[in-house]
C-alpha cells in the first residue's frame, strides 16, 4: 500500500510491534539524532560536567478515575518513572492539559490535587505548564502531557543498549495490575473485583537499587505493551537473546483469571508501577534484598537471564518445560490504557 493511502490506527498507539515500527521507520529518521536513536525511556545529554535526562509522555486513559489512582497521578508517576529508568534523580516537571468544553471544574480540581500529592510523594515539583480548551466533542474529557528533567549521578550509565550475556533479569512485582483494573472499569464490562492500579513513583526504589548495586545495566518500566514488549525492545537494542521463566513471573490470581476469561496474555498488558532491571551475575542477591526493602519492590524476583543465543529474540521456558518465542505485542489489546 502506498504511504498516501495508509492511515494511523489504534494499533499504532499500542506500544507493540506496530508502534515500534512507526517510531523506527518514521519518527527517528525524521529527527535523526543519536539521543533519540537510542530508544530509551528518556534522552540523556551533557550540560557542562553533569548529565541530565529528559522525558515526555501524554496520557489519554479511559476512564480518567479508576481504583488506585486517576489520570493525574498516572501522568506524574509516568514521567518520574521514565526519568528514573535512565538512572536519573527526577527534579522538575511540566504539565500540559487539553480540556474538553464542559468538563466539570470539581473533576479538574480533583485531578490537580492528586497531581500535587503525587509530585510531593516523588520529591519533584511541577514548575511550568499549559492549558488548552477545545470545543465539546473535539476531545474526550481531558488529556494530559507531562515532561520532566532529572540529574544522573556520576558513574551511572543505564540504557537498553547495555544488556550483556549473563545478566540476571529482575522484576519488581506482579504484572498487568493496571491494565486489568482499567479493563474492569470500562462501562461495557462491569466486572466487580478488588484490583487496583499499581501506579506509583519508582524513583525512590531506583535510588535504593543504585546504592546497593552499581552493576545495573538496564532499567525499564513495562508500560504499554507490557513485559513481553519491553524485553523485546531491550533484546533488539542490545542485540542479545533473553530467556525468561514462566513459573517465576508473578501474576495475581484475579488478574490471571480475568486474562484467561477474556483471552488476554498478562505478559503484554500495561503496568504503571513496576520495573525490569538487568544486573551482572553475582549482583542479583544484593539487588533483590535492596528492592524488597522498598514498599514498591516487596515482590521483587529474578525472572530470567540474558543469553548469547538468538540475538534480538525473547523466549520463555514454560511451566511444563517447553519453550516458546515471546514476540512483541501485535495489535492493540486494550486502547487508551494510559
Amino acid at each position: 500500500m502506498k504511504m498516501a493511502d495508509r492511515r494511523i490506527s489504534l494499533d499504532h498507539g499500542s506500544g507493540g510491534k506496530i508502534s515500534h515500527k512507526l517510531i523506527t521507520d518514521m519518527m527517528v529518521p525524521a529527527f535523526h539524532n543519536e539521543m533519540l536513536a537510542r530508544l530509551d525511556d528518556g534522552a540523556v545529554f551533557p550540560v557542562g560536567n553533569r548529565r541530565l535526562a529528559f522525558s515526555t509522555d501524554t496520557y489519554v486513559v479511559d476512564p480518567i478515575f479508576f481504583p488506585g489512582g486517576n489520570i493525574g497521578d498516572l501522568a506524574v508517576n509516568g514521567t518520574v518513572n521514565d526519568l528514573a529508568m535512565c538512572g536519573a534523580k527526577p527534579l522538575y516537571l511540566s504539565a500540559g492539559m487539553v480540556i474538553e468544553e464542559g468538563f466539570p471544574e470539581r473533576d479538574l480540581e480533583r485531578i490537580l490535587r492528586t497531581m500535587s500529592h503525587a509530585a510531593d510523594s516523588a520529591g519533584v515539583q511541577v514548575i511550568t505548564g499549559d492549558t488548552k480548551v477545545v470545543p465539546r466533542g473535539a476531545a474526550d474529557k481531558i488529556f494530559l502531557n507531562t515532561s520532566g528533567i532529572g540529574l544522573i549521578p556520576e558513574g551511572v550509565d543505564i540504557s537498553g543498549r547495555h544488556a550483556r550475556p549473563g545478566d540476571k533479569i529482575l522484576l519488581s512485582g506482579s504484572i498487568a495490575d493496571h491494565a486489568v483494573t482499567i479493563l474492569t472499569k470500562r462501562a461495557e464490562l462491569g466486572f466487580e473485583v478488588s484490583l487496583k492500579s499499581d501506579t506509583a513513583p519508582l524513583n525512590r526504589l531506583v535510588e535504593v537499587m543504585l546504592k546497593a548495586c552499581r552493576g545495573i545495566h538496564v532499567l525499564r518500566d513495562p508500560t504499554r505493551g507490557g513485559v513481553g514488549t519491553a524485553l523485546n525492545e531491550i533484546a533488539l537494542q542490545s542485540r542479545v537473546g533473553i530467556k525468561i521463566h514462566e513459573d517465576r513471573i508473578p501474576v495475581k490470581n484475579e488478574v490471571l483469571g480475568l486474562c484467561e476469561l477474556l483471552g488476554f496474555d498478562p505478559l503484554y498488558l500495561a503496568n504503571e508501577g513496576k520495573l525490569l532491571a538487568f544486573a551482572g551475575p553475582g549482583d542479583e542477591e544484593n539487588l533483590l534484598a535492596a528492592m524488597r526493602s522498598d514498599p514498591v519492590g516487596r515482590e521483587a524476583c529474578v525472572i530470567g537471564e540474558v543469553v548469547e543465543d538468538h540475538p534480538g529474540t525473547v523466549f520463555m521456558e514454560t511451566r511444563i518445560g517447553g519453550e516458546r518465542i515471546v514476540d512483541m505485542l501485535t495489535g492493540e489489546q486494550l486502547p487508551r490504557i494510559c
